[in-house]
């Protein structure tokens, strides 16, 4: 029997084109102003955005914890695909597929991201918890205040 894994799909429209989104999810100096889950501080990030190249980023949430996810670049295709596994050190879970997509639309970017392989509901539940904080922040931090 074949053990349906868990997903999240999430997508949001913002008001920036896909290159500015692009640049927003992969380039270090950008991603250490905004990303991570809710309003607690982005410590580092490395990212070698082509694929084999590895990134990692430290984020501490608002509670005092610190995370480290880190993974490989599958694909990259820029402004629109960015690929890559993610692993949460110390997590019970295996490594899981992150994909971003960006399709240009009328005004901005459509931006849809897919987290694959979720080993079961709670492990579901928590990421799309923590993606739609990620995700939140992301238009203000493009200018988008609408």
């Amino acid at each position: 029997m074949t053990r349906h894994l868990s997903s999240v799909t999430i997508v949001r429209r913002i008001k920036a084109s896909p290159a500015k989104v692009y640049a927003a999810i992969t380039r270090p100096e950008q991603m250490l102003q905004w990303w991570g889950p809710d309003a607690g501080p982005t410590l580092s990030v490395e990212a070698d955005v082509r694929p084999g190249g590895r990134f990692s980023v430290v984020f501490r949430l608002m509670n005092g914890e610190e995370h480290n996810p880190t993974g490989i670049y599958r694909e990259v295709v820029p402004d629109e695909k960015v690929v890559f596994t993610w692993d949460l050190p110390g997590a019970a879970e295996p490594e899981t597929l992150v994909t971003f997509l960006l399709k240009p639309i009328d005004g901005g970017t459509e931006l849809t991201l897919i987290h694959e392989h979720l080993p079961d509901e709670a492990a579901r539940e928590s990421h799309e918890l923590g993606w739609r904080g990620l995700l939140d922040k992301l238009p203000p931090f493009l200018g988008d205040t609408a």
